[in-house]
C-alpha cells in the first residue's frame, strides 16, 4: 500500500468508510505506530528562526508515538535559534560550532540514540504522518538501510518557485510510485544519473548504517566551498556498500522554495558546484571508481546537450535558459571547490 488518495482523505474527514486500498494504508500505519522503531527527527539550521519555527510546529504534532526532535544550531551568530527551540516542549537543542551542514549532521549522529534518524530541512514542514510513514517503511522492509520520501512545494506563488518545479523540484520527477534499490539488482547505475535515490531534504536511515559508512563528508554540504552533495554522497556510499535504499513517497514533506529570481540563480549555480564536487569526492576517496565514471561520461554529455533530457525539460516548459547555463558554470568549478574545502578542513583540524 502507498498513500491515501484524495478521495480517501475526504471520506476519512467525513467519518465515512474508505476504499480497500485506503483501509490497507490505515492498517499499515497502525502497525507502524504499534511496532515501529524509535526515530529522531533532526533539523540542522543556521540563523533562520522564522523558518525553523514553522518546521518545528509540524514536528511536535507528529502522529508517531516514539519520536523525538533534535535541532542542531550550526555556527550561530546569535541566540535566535535557541530562543525558537525554547518555545517548543521536548525539543532537544545542541550547537555545532564548526560551520558546514555535514558537520552539523555528524554532530546530530553523535547525539542520536534511536534506531532510526530522519532529516528535514528548516525551510520545510512535515506531513502529520511523516514519521509514522518513515517507521512503516523500515518495518515493512527490514533490509532497508536508508529511505527517501516525497518533497512537494509548500507554495508556488512566484515565477522563481514555478521555474524550480519545472527543473524537477526536490524530488526530480520521482513521483508517487514507491521503489526499492537493491545493489546488484538495479537497472540503473548507482553513479548516474543523480539523484535517483533521494535528497537530503527528506531522508531517513538506520543509525548503524550511517555510522558504518563513516557518516557525512565534512568537505561537502551547505556552508562549505562545495555548497552541497553530502546527501548524494552518503546515499551512494550505502549503495556501493551493498545496502538497500527505499523510495517511500507516503513519507511526505513540503518545501518552501526560494521566492526571488536572484536566489534561484544562486541555488542553481550551487547545485552545479555540488554535483561535480560530489564526483570529485567520490574519486578522491575511491579512485577505483574512475573507470566506471569515465564509461558513464558519454551519457552525461548527451544529457547536457539534449533538450528533451530530464535535466533540460524545464527550459522547454518556460524556465529561463540562464538558469541551466548558470548550473553548468557551477559544474566547472565544483572539483576545485571540493579540493579547497578539503584543504580548509585539514587546516581547521590542526
Amino acid at each position: 500500500a502507498g498513500a491515501l488518495d484524495p478521495s480517501d482523505a475526504d471520506r476519512l474527514r467525513a467519518g465515512l468508510p474508505v476504499t480497500a486500498d485506503g483501509a490497507a494504508v490505515l492498517a499499515a500505519r497502525e502497525r507502524a505506530r504499534r511496532d515501529g522503531a524509535a526515530v529522531t527527527a533532526v533539523v540542522c539550521t543556521r540563523d533562520r528562526p522564522d523558518a525553523l519555527r514553522r518546521c518545528l510546529a509540524s514536528l511536535v504534532t507528529q502522529d508517531y508515538p516514539r519520536a523525538t526532535v533534535l535541532v542542531v544550531d550550526n555556527a550561530p551568530t546569535g541566540g535566535a535559534t535557541r530562543d525558537v527551540v525554547a518555545e517548543f516542549t521536548g525539543v532537544r537543542y545542541v550547537v555545532e560550532p564548526a560551520p558546514g551542514l555535514s558537520r552539523a549532521r555528524n554532530r546530530a549522529l553523535s547525539e542520536v540514540d534511536t534506531e532510526l534518524v530522519a532529516w528535514i530541512d528548516d525551510d520545510e514542514v512535515a506531513d502529520r504522518y511523516w514519521l509514522t510513514e518513515v517507521a512503516r517503511a523500515f518495518l515493512e522492509l527490514p533490509a532497508a538501510a536508508g529511505l527517501s520520501g516525497l518533497v512537494v512545494p509548500g507554495e508556488i506563488e512566484t515565477p522563481a518557485q514555478d521555474w524550480y518545479e519545472a527543473f524537477g523540484g526536490h524530488s526530480k520527477g520521482r513521483g508517487f510510485v514507491p521503489d526499492v534499490f537493491v545493489p546488484g539488482e538495479m537497472a540503473q547505475s548507482p553513479l548516474y544519473p543523480l539523484p535517483p535515490f533521494g535528497v537530503g531534504a527528506n531522508m531517513a536511515f538506520r543509525r548503524e548504517a550511517l555510522v558504518a559508512v563513516g557518516g557525512f563528508d565534512p568537505a561537502l554540504g551547505a556552508g562549505t566551498p562545495a555548497e552541497g552533495g553530502e546527501d548524494t554522497m552518503v546515499l551512494t556510499r550505502l549503495l556501493l556498500a551493498g545496502r538497500t535504499l527505499v523510495y517511500h513517497p507516503a513519507a511526505l514533506v513540503r518545501h518552501y522554495h526560494r521566492r526571488e529570481y536572484p536566489q534561484l540563480v544562486a541555488q542553481m549555480r550551487g547545485y552545479g558546484v555540488a554535483l561535480t564536487a560530489f564526483y570529485t569526492a567520490l574519486v578522491w576517496h575511491r579512485p577505483r571508481l574512475l573507470p566506471r565514471l569515465v564509461a558513464l561520461l558519454p551519457r552525461a554529455l548527451r544529457d547536457v546537450r539534449d533538450g528533451d533530457s530530464l535535466r533540460n525539460v524545464g527550459v522547454r516548459d518556460g524556465m529561463p535558459p540562464e538558469l541551466m547555463s548558470t548550473n553548468l558554470k557551477g559544474m566547472l568549478v565544483g572539483p576545485w571547490r571540493y579540493v579547497r574545502s578539503t584543504a580548509r578542513g585539514r587546516r581547521r583540524a590542526k
